[in-house]
C-alpha cells in the first residue's frame, strides 16, 4: 500500500515466540510454531500470511490477539500493549478485535439456534435491550445475505457457505475494528469461496475494517490482500505489497509456493523452483537456514548461518543469503 508511510500501525509484533513442550524420543524439548516474528499491520489494509500447513500461520493468529499466551515478544494494539491487559483489559479488547474461524461448524455450539449464537457476544458485553439485539442480529443476517427465517435454525440445517456467513456475522456482533480471518475459505467450494471473499471484501469497505488473512492459498491471497508475509517453520522469510510480491518473489521458498499454484496453462508459469522433501520437524529444525535442505540455491553458508529478516528494497524484506532478484 502506497499510503503505508503515513497509514496508522494498528498491530505492532515485536519477536514474538512460541514455543510448546513436549515430550520426543523419550527427552523433553520445545515445538517452535512461531520463533521470533516481527511485523507490522496497518490500519485499514488486509495483511495475508500465508505458508505450507504446519508453518505455525494459526498459531501466529492466535498469538497476536492473545487468545494464547506468548511464550516472549511484545504485541502492541493501537499502542497499547496486549501482554500487560488484565482480564477486564482483554475483554474490552475483545470488542475490538474478532476471529473467523477455518471450520465453522466446530465453531458453533449445535444445540444452539443461530440467532442466540450470533447474539452471544452482546450478551456477554451487555450491549442493548432483548429488543436492540435482536434488532441488530437481523441486520447482521442480512449483511451476510441470510434471512429472518434463518434466525431460528440450527447450525446442521445450513451448508458449508451459509455457516461461514453465520459465524462472519458472529465476529461482525461487536463492531470490531480488527478480524482475524484463519483460513475462512479453505473448507468450501471454489463457487462458495467467490462468495465469502467477496463478502469480506466488501464489509472491509463498509466498516473501515482491518484484517488479518492467513490462508495457504496463494490465489486468494494475491485476490483480497494488501500486503503479506510468508512464514515457514515459524519464522517469516518474506513480506511485501502483495503486486511486487507475485511479480518477483526474493525467496526460494516463496518462489516455490507461487510454482506451485495451479494455472490454466502450465506454459505460462513464471518459475520452476520445485520444493524438495518435506517440511522439518519443528522440534529438531535445521541448523542455519531452516529452509536450506529444499532450497535449489543452497550454499555453504546457508547451513551454518541464519539469515535474518532485512530489507533489500522500499517495502520488501527478505530473509535470505542468496535471495533471487531480478536483474
Amino acid at each position: 500500500m502506497s499510503e503505508n508511510m503515513t497509514t496508522p500501525i494498528l498491530l505492532s509484533a515485536r519477536q514474538v515466540k512460541k514455543y510448546y513442550p513436549v515430550v520426543s524420543r523419550g527427552k523433553k524439548a520445545l515445538v517452535k510454531a512461531v520463533d521470533d516474528v516481527s511485523l507490522d499491520i496497518f490500519r485499514g489494509e488486509t495483511f495475508g500470511v500465508v505458508g505450507e500447513s504446519g508453518c505455525g500461520k494459526s498459531t501466529l493468529g492466535k498469538v497476536l490477539l492473545r487468545l494464547e499466551d506468548l511464550t516472549a515478544g511484545t504485541v502492541f494494539y493501537a499502542g497499547q500493549n496486549l501482554i500487560d491487559l488484565d482480564k477486564p483489559g482483554l475483554k474490552g479488547f475483545r470488542k475490538k478485535a474478532q476471529i473467523i474461524y477455518q471450520d465453522p461448524y466446530s465453531a458453533l455450539n449445535p444445540k444452539k439456534k443461530i440467532g442466540s449464537a450470533i447474539e452471544e457476544p452482546l450478551i456477554i458485553h451487555r450491549m442493548g435491550t432483548p429488543k436492540e439485539r435482536r434488532q441488530k442480529v437481523l441486520g447482521l443476517l442480512d449483511k451476510v445475505g441470510l434471512r429472518p427465517e434463518h434466525l431460528d435454525r440450527y447450525p446442521h440445517e445450513f451448508s458449508g457457505g451459509q455457516r461461514q456467513r453465520i459465524i462472519t456475522a458472529r465476529a461482525l456482533a461487536l463492531d470490531p475494528e480488527f478480524i482475524l480471518a484463519d483460513e475462512p475459505v479453505s473448507a468450501l467450494d471454489v463457487s462458495i469461496q467467490a462468495q465469502v471473499i467477496n463478502l469480506l471484501m466488501d464489509l472491509k469497505k463498509e466498516g473501515n475494517l482491518t484484517f488479518l488473512f492467513i490462508s495457504h492459498d496463494l490465489s486468494v491471497v494475491e485476490h483480497i490482500c494488501d500486503r503479506l508475509a510468508v512464514m515457514y517453520l515459524g519464522r517469516i522469510v518474506e513480506t511485501g505489497p502483495v503486486d511486487a510480491f507475485y511479480a518477483a518473489p526474493f525467496h526460494p521458498y516463496s518462489r516455490a509456493l507461487i510454482a506451485a499454484v495451479p494455472v490454466a496453462d502450465p506454459s505460462i508459469g513464471l518459475y520452476d523452483t520445485v520444493l524438495e522433501g518435506d517440511v522439518p520437524s519443528p522440534i529438531t529444525p535445521p541448523s542455519g537456514c531452516h529452509f536450506h535442505p529444499r532450497c535449489v540455491f543452497r550454499q555453504d553458508r546457508c547451513r551454518t548461518e541464519a539469515p535474518g529478516l532485512r530489507q533489500l528494497c522500499p517495502d520488501r524484506q527478505v530473509a535470505c543469503h542468496f535471495p533471487q532478484i531480478p536483474v
